[in-house]
């Protein structure tokens, strides 16, 4: 899988076309606000957590929504390198689709990160970003090959996010999560992991990273410091947690944050 263009939108001007068709496969995910597609004529609108794939050749054009911004990745690449279309099955659609996932954080993650791999442009960037590509399309084939989860199912799983979210800087656990939606422990962890496709631990680490990262450039907090706001006791294993999800090291943020701490 080819990965031949990458462009993160962010505004509430944006206006794009191919009248023709791009040569290649698009694949976009909305993670804020609204915009909106014409696909062969018809008008598609976009939100937060949706994800729109153009086949190849098909022509579109899209722009924002009038006064309201939004912001996306739009990936563009070329399945048949590996074999892809015998592989995945939405890679055999002669149609565009769309659809919203129950998976946003776990595919906004690896956007993300092929996002930062094709700014830098280190050795092998390219490998590794169409390798992030097919992890990725393996999540949205799950959920497509599974359709998706009935809505009840998803309010569980939205109401454990939350409960996460208001909590994350604890130590969250199954036991927790069962009882926030009445459920067995086991039941809530199996069903958080088959929803989202992270683990609980996984979800934290995530939302304490988020926190960190924004506290990192903004904050006049030191290193140590944020460590043990996010619930990192040992400022060692805040290290490598942010290593392994970021790429990065914290004091890489510390030294270009703003000028806060006079």
């Amino acid at each position: 899988m080819k990965v031949t263009s990458y462009t993160y939108d962010k505004g509430s001007n944006w206006y794009g076309e191919s009248q023709e068709g791009c040569d290649d496969w698009t694949l976009v995910l909305v993670t804020y606000g609204r915009c909106v597609y014409w696909i062969e004529e018809k008008k598609q609108v976009l939100e937060k957590g949706q994800w729109l794939l153009i086949p190849s050749s098909i022509p579109f054009y899209g722009r924002s929504v009038p006064t309201m911004l939004h912001e996306k990745y739009v990936v563009r690449f070329d399945p048949r390198a590996v074999q892809a279309q015998a592989s995945f099955p939405l890679f055999k659609l002669s149609s565009a689709t769309s659809r919203f996932t129950s998976k946003y954080e776990l595919i906004l993650d690896r956007l993300r990160h092929i996002h930062q791999q094709w700014q830098d442009k280190q050795p092998y960037y390219q490998t590794l970003c169409e390798a992030l590509l097919t992890e990725l399309f393996v999540y949205l084939h799950r959920e497509w090959d599974q359709e998706a989860a009935t809505s009840a199912t998803l309010q569980l799983v939205e109401q454990m996010k939350s409960y996460i979210q208001n909590h994350y800087r604890e130590h969250v656990t199954k036991e927790e999560l069962g009882a926030c939606i009445s459920r067995s422990p086991n039941y809530a962890a199996t069903l958080f992991r088959k929803v989202t496709g992270q683990t609980i631990s996984e979800f934290v680490h995530a939302a304490r990273i988020k926190t960190a990262v924004y506290m990192l450039r903004h904050s006049a907090l030191t290193v140590t410091e944020i460590s043990d706001f996010i619930g990192y006791n040992d400022a060692s294993y805040f290290y490598r947690v942010f290593k392994r999800l970021t790429g990065l090291v914290p004091t890489d943020l510390v030294s270009d944050r703003e000028n806060v701490r006079k």
